[in-house]
């Protein structure tokens, strides 16, 4: 167990972290402007857009990071959640974007300590911005969305460890 669970288990919000306080709808005045929320997820416009259009979908229990994800159920469907609700978003508000990408960036790559989806349609605002979104190898800076479900469907039995990368060999 990491230390971040033990301070804040799921489900409690660490009082600093900006996503668990727009979340709970305490932002008041410097709420970005919310999509959609419901019981679970929260979809709102990325404050830096690297994309033509880029939401972030986020959950509304705390969870650090995409390395804090388990496979089974629970997770699975959380995040199968946040892909629906963002892909039906963005494909609304941008239906003629020629790629949609869907992704986490994994630590220390991630600028928030709170899961968070990026959901964006293409193309890119510049090549710096498109590089952010690059699988980097071992390093495994940006993970897609297809790949996390992988790991987390219950039905595949994938273990702890199983690659979260683009690339195989990178670990979790």
């Amino acid at each position: 167990m990491s230390i971040w669970k033990w301070l804040w288990p799921e489900g409690k919000q660490p009082k600093d972290c900006p996503f668990c306080i727009l979340a709970s709808g305490s932002a008041d005045g410097r709420t970005p402007n919310v999509l959609f929320q419901d019981e679970q997820i929260v979809v709102f416009v990325d404050r830096n857009p690297s994309a033509y259009r880029h939401y972030l979908v986020i959950p509304n229990n705390h969870i650090k990071t995409v390395k804090d994800l388990r496979p089974g159920e629970t997770d699975h469907a959380l995040v199968s959640h946040m892909l629906k609700l963002g892909k039906s978003t963005l494909q609304r508000d941008a239906p003629d974007a020629p790629h949609y990408r869907f992704g986490f960036h994994r630590p220390p790559f991630n600028s928030v300590d709170h899961l968070h989806l990026h959901c964006m349609a293409l193309p890119y605002n510049s090549v710096w911005r498109r590089m952010k979104y690059v699988g980097l190898g071992w390093w495994g800076a940006y993970v897609s969305v297809e790949r996390v479900l992988q790991y987390l469907d219950p039905g595949k039995g994938m273990k702890p460890g199983v690659s979260l990368g683009d690339q195989p060999e990178a670990p979790v």
